[in-house]
């Protein structure tokens, strides 16, 4: 793999869906561990309140002093919030609960929707150096969701393999409908993906099964299993590529990884 290049435009690609507890913080931090494996150098925003990206990659809070709230409001440049992680290629901007207060003093700027985008296209972006930037969305279509859909190239979608799973999909889909007709005319599905994926359960494949025949090529062909060591890595502060790099959920996030390098073209 090649270095990376100062300048060049990294792939922006929002995580996101409103339920809680789909896979979506498990989704960020080890797809872009994985594509941190392959040679590509990648960014994490973490925009979710809770921080659980930030705790999962092993960033006290105390060492969170300037964060994603400071970047949203425009009191701290990216180069000055970026952190490294202990993994290598993978660096973080981090979270804390002053997120939580960003919709209501957030309301009355003009520009609300437009306040991350504003704050990675600038040069600052381009001269890290990143090739992939994955925004961790909280669960919820607030108005830091419709931030990093704005920000955007395209939208990732983790989907649970449980029942009701497509029905609370079309929320989401309305609200990156209305960001494309709005907003960001270019915003595209990076694609959606199964998670929490168990293959002797029939609930499973029958939503797998409606999945590809409603959303076609949409649905990525890699599928993310239920797997103990993704549910504990988190816990020891690191992707479970590190953690157990030979278990199911580490080889499936790979596999995802180089779906999402092909889809891009890299």
């Amino acid at each position: 793999m090649s270095e990376p290049v100062p300048g060049r435009k990294p792939k922006i690609i929002a995580v996101a869906n409103q339920k809680g507890g789909v896979g979506k913080t498990t989704t960020a931090i080890n797809l872009g561990a994985a594509l941190a494996a392959e040679g590509f150098e990648v960014l994490l925003i973490d925009l979710d309140p809770q921080g659980n990206a930030s705790t999962g990659l092993g960033i006290e809070v105390e060492d969170r002093g300037l964060n994603t709230y400071d970047l949203l409001l425009g009191e701290a440049d990216l180069p000055d919030i970026v952190k490294k992680t202990d993994t290598e290629r993978l660096s973080i901007v981090p979270a804390t609960t002053d997120l939580s207060s960003a919709d209501i003093e957030l309301i009355s700027n003009e520009k609300r929707s437009f306040l991350l985008h504003g704050a990675l296209y600038r040069p600052a972006m381009e001269e890290g150096g990143f090739d992939f930037v994955l925004i961790d969305c909280p669960p919820s279509l607030n108005l830091l969701t419709i931030n990093a859909m704005v920000a955007a190239d395209s939208l990732l979608v983790p989907l649970q393999s449980e029942f009701f799973a497509l029905e609370g999909l079309s929320q989401l889909m309305l609200t990156k409908r209305e960001v494309s007709q709005t907003a960001k005319k270019n915003l595209r599905y990076e694609g959606i993906v199964l998670t929490m994926y168990d293959r002797r359960n029939n609930l499973s494949r029958q939503v797998e099964a409606d999945a590809r025949e409603n959303l076609g090529d949409l649905v990525f062909k890699t599928v993310i299993p239920r797997n103990v060591r993704l549910s504990e890595a988190p816990s020891f502060g690191m992707p479970v590529l590190e953690y157990d790099p030979t278990s199911k959920g580490s080889l499936a996030y790979r596999a995802l990884a180089r779906e999402v390098i092909k889809r891009n073209k890299m």
